[in-house]
């Protein structure tokens, strides 16, 4: 109950402004100096966090800092009484997003001694005229019933008797990534929380294929920041088919990658048209989500270029630390939360490559491939403009399942789908293994993937074997990392290949070695770079060896940690 009470105060300290009427006008960032004389302090979170998102930091050692602190409400209040529309403040960023259409209340904000510059985002006015899924639905092509069960069904694999869920057609996007080899394990995503930012999710509250979402009370709650107060079941159908390929249930038609997850529905995008400000909506989302609690965020969104050219970004933007949505994204990460966002469709544009909030260092940025794991030719690119590997890894995003608001299913396109069946997935393996890090659960999914051992900036390192994920990680429970078990190969006995999973302390360079029991080096490989947690690496082409016992050195700054192996034939 205090839970609850603690939740309803917070969450609706911003309906509090955003509840005043909404006037058409030029809307701000206006931001604040500082958090000086604020009526709450990192000492006591539970003023102003959620028990749920107290326990992830503590969880993970992550300490609670000023940035976590709300904005100081006197400053708000101040703001307020000058006359222009509060819409909420940016905790992270320490300011906040309001509207007015007379300038001369920002000259008046300026001069407030607490206030550091504000920043013009948008004349923001409806154009019913522009398409609402115009930029989402670009590359998507809905199918009707009969023409998706002749034209696709046929090339898809069924699912045996033998699995936890009748699939159905969509069984090929999650046994493409060792999907059911986890939900056959029980891991469906039974405690772990997904927020989902969005353009709006129309139907889902009468769609029959989220019955056991709404049944069990699996969707916590739904948030405007678009357009505060409004309903956002009644907002775009694109939130709908993103939320289809994790929570669905429908069985021989659609099972999502996390259908017993539960989720918060967050409307963050306005879909009609392509302003600067929503990216600060993103942000205040992820603050949203993050206070609830969240495990997981899935942003199927990406910003570039917008309807008012003076605000567009530009490549070298996509540097990982200055388009506001991606400081937003890297700091929702760093507070413990598996930031999952679409790579983009814009290849073969003018611009290529990702966009923001995929471009951050520590976003899970995901392309897409077809049915067949092929590279789908619309997904976006990288590297970053700073030269950092780009996308991470790989789902399927062409021709992908989801549920139809008109009942049944459908098949769509784009980056938007192969994001969220990453973000269902990896809220199962994260069930796995709760008390791993965010950053150990990524690399153990990139370390699984087909491509780890050469990623490129097509798919990243590949697509997940999330099967594959839950071995790697299951060795290295937190609080169980010795250097009794700091190696783990498989298989052992092996024939042909031996896979290496190693826990790095921290960033080191390490030597890979093979020696018989004679002492003589059989393999080595050396130079090789050991980050923070888990990594990964396979040794192929071993069938020459002969029938008996070898050891695995590996050897890093001051230590060397020796396994035996027996080659079985």
């Amino acid at each position: 109950m205090i839970k609850n009470l603690l939740l309803l105060f917070f969450f609706g300290m911003s309906a509090l402004f955003a509840s005043a009427q909404i006037n058409q006008g030029d809307k701000y960032f206006v931001a604040f100096t500082n958090k000086a004389n604020s009526p709450y302090s990192i000492e006591n979170p539970q003023e102003f966090l959620s028990e749920r998102a107290i326990e992830r930091r503590e969880r993970y050692n992550i300490p609670v800092r000023i940035n976590d602190l709300p904005v100081n409400p006197d400053y708000l209040q101040a703001v307020t009484d000058i006359g222009v529309a509060v819409i909420y403040p940016v905790k992270w960023l320490n300011g906040v997003v309001i509207q007015t259409n007379d300038p001369t209340k920002i000259i008046e904000i300026e001069a407030l001694p607490f206030v550091k510059n504000t920043v013009k985002n948008v004349c923001l006015k409806k154009d019913e005229s522009k398409a609402e899924e115009a930029d989402l639905f670009a590359l998507n092509k809905p199918y009707e019933m009969k023409e998706f069960f002749t034209e696709i069904t046929a090339s898809l694999k069924s699912a045996s008797a033998a699995t936890s869920f009748d699939y159905g057609p969509s069984l090929n996007q999650i046994e493409m990534i060792g999907g059911v080899a986890l939900h056959d394990d029980g891991y469906q995503g039974q405690g772990m929380v997904i927020a989902v930012l969005d353009g709006g999710f129309l139907y889902t509250d009468l769609m029959a294929a989220f019955d056991t979402l709404r049944l069990n009370g699996l969707i916590l709650s739904t948030r405007d920041f678009t357009e505060p107060g409004n309903n956002v079941y009644q907002m775009s159908t694109h939130g709908t088919s993103v939320l289809s390929t994790m929570g669905a249930y429908l069985p021989g038609l659609i099972v999502g990658t996390a259908p017993k997850a539960a989720y918060h529905l967050i409307r963050t995008e306005y879909t009609p048209s392509e302003y600067l400000i929503e990216e600060y909506n993103w942000i205040a989302g992820a603050e949203y989500a993050d206070s609830a609690g969240v495990d997981i965020i899935n942003s199927s969104l990406s910003y570039k270029t917008f309807d008012d050219p003076t605000q567009n970004h530009v490549y070298s933007d996509m540097d990982g630390n200055t388009a506001p949505a991606t400081i937003g994204a890297d700091y929702a990460a760093s507070v413990g939360m598996i930031v999952v966002n679409s790579a983009g469709n814009s290849a073969g544009t003018d611009w290529p490559w990702i966009g923001s909030p995929a471009d951050g260092d520590s976003v899970f940025s995901i392309a897409a491939v077809n049915a067949n794991g092929q590279y789908a030719s619309f997904s976006s690119i990288g590297p970053t403009a700073d030269g950092r590997q780009k996308p991470n890894v790989a789902a399927q995003g062409a021709s992908t399942v989801i549920a139809s608001t008109s009942g049944g299913i459908s098949a769509a396109s784009g980056t938007s789908f192969s994001s969220p069946i990453i973000a269902g997935m990896t809220a199962c393996l994260w069930q796995m293994a709760p008390d791993l890090r965010n950053t150990d659960i990524m690399s153990a999914i990139q370390q699984s993937a087909s491509q780890s051992a050469s990623p490129d900036y097509l798919l990243g390192y590949g697509i997940p074997n999330y099967a594959t994920a839950g071995t790697i990680l299951s060795d290295f429970i937190a609080n169980r990392v010795t250097r009794d078990n700091r190696i783990k190969i498989y298989p052992n006995p092996f024939t042909d290949q031996i896979n290496i999973i190693y826990h790095s302390s921290d960033t080191q360079t390490v030597t890979i070695q093979i020696v018989d029991i004679a002492g003589r080096q059989l393999y080595s490989k050396e130079n090789v770079t050991g980050k923070p947690g888990l990594n990964y690496f396979e040794i192929p082409q071993l069938h020459s060896l002969r029938k008996g016992v070898y050891l695995v050195r590996i050897s890093s700054e001051g230590e060397v940690l020796t396994r035996k192996i027996l080659k079985s034939l």
